[in-house]
Parts: structure tokens; C-alpha cells; sequence
């Protein structure tokens, strides 16, 4: 099976809310489903997990970084793609703080525009107590481990 790597992008604005966007599938292999997620997508042969979150930063909000920091959590799990590939999904995730709530989509891909439906800033305590698919589903959890001086357990 192959291992997909790919960087995802925890991005808190001035709130400490946190930006997720909604993704629906209706015609591929992950068709009805509907799940809240982070920003970001996979390594690029040649880049490395922090030069594609900078990548994806941009593509999919419009902000530009040239350092994403150090890697505050890892995953690896199987996981469907849409085209029904099977793969080991290879994740890291940084954090971001913006000053800035507004998100520019005008460097979304085609399938991008076709999976995402919407976004939002979204409280700790919302996503500790809603009954949406979240992924991952411990991102509080992640940012107390990563940031405890900042945000609460």
C-alpha cells in the first residue's frame, strides 16, 4: 500500500478559533460523505512536509509563509482517497496564528472547488462538543499540548 505523506494546517486566528473547512463529496468514491477538516494536502515529490504546508497555506487561504514551524502532531492511519485509492496516510501538522479571518480561494484547484462547500472559525469548545465529523477529532487537544500557555484543556 502507499504511504501518502501530506501536511495539514492548524490556522487560529485572534479568538482562538480555528479554521476548518467543510468538505461534500457527491461524485467519487467518497460520494455522501460530509466532514469538517483542516487545511492542507500532500507532499509534492521534492518538498518536504514544511515547504507543502507553506504550498498548501497558500493555495487554499491565500496566506503566504515562508516558515510554518516546528511539527505539533502526527498521524498515520489508512484512508479511502476519492479516487478509491487505498493508501497509509502520513500526516504532520504545524499551527499558524493570523491576525487576518479573511481566507482568498481564488488558488483552489478544480476538485477543490468541487469538495468544499464552506468554511469556518470554529471555538475549542464547539468542536469539543459537536456532533460533526471532524478530522482530526482532537484538534483542542492538540493545540493544549502544543501551546498550553495559550489555550485551555
Amino acid at each position: 500500500m502507499r504511504v501518502r505523506k501530506s501536511s495539514r494546517l492548524l490556522i487560529i486566528n485572534e479568538n482562538l478559533e480555528v479554521l476548518l473547512f467543510q468538505f461534500f463529496h457527491e461524485n467519487d468514491a467518497l460520494a455522501g460523505q460530509k466532514y469538517w477538516a483542516t487545511v492542507g494536502g500532500g507532499v509534492e515529490n521534492g518538498e518536504t512536509f514544511e515547504q507543502a504546508a507553506c504550498r498548501e497555506l497558500y493555495e487554499e487561504t491565500g496566506i503566504v509563509r515562508d516558515d510554518v514551524g516546528i511539527c505539533v502532531d502526527t498521524r498515520n492511519f489508512e484512508m479511502l482517497l476519492p479516487s478509491s485509492e487505498i493508501v497509509i496516510s502520513n500526516e504532520r501538522f504545524f499551527v499558524i496564528f493570523v491576525k487576518d479571518d479573511e481566507i482568498k480561494t481564488n488558488n483552489w484547484s478544480d476538485h477543490e472547488k468541487k469538495v468544499i462547500s464552506k468554511s469556518n472559525w470554529w471555538k475549542l469548545e464547539d468542536l469539543r462538543e459537536t456532533s460533526e465529523t471532524v478530522f482530526p477529532n482532537d484538534i483542542p487537544n492538540i493545540l493544549f499540548r502544543s501551546f498550553p500557555q495559550i489555550f485551555k484543556n
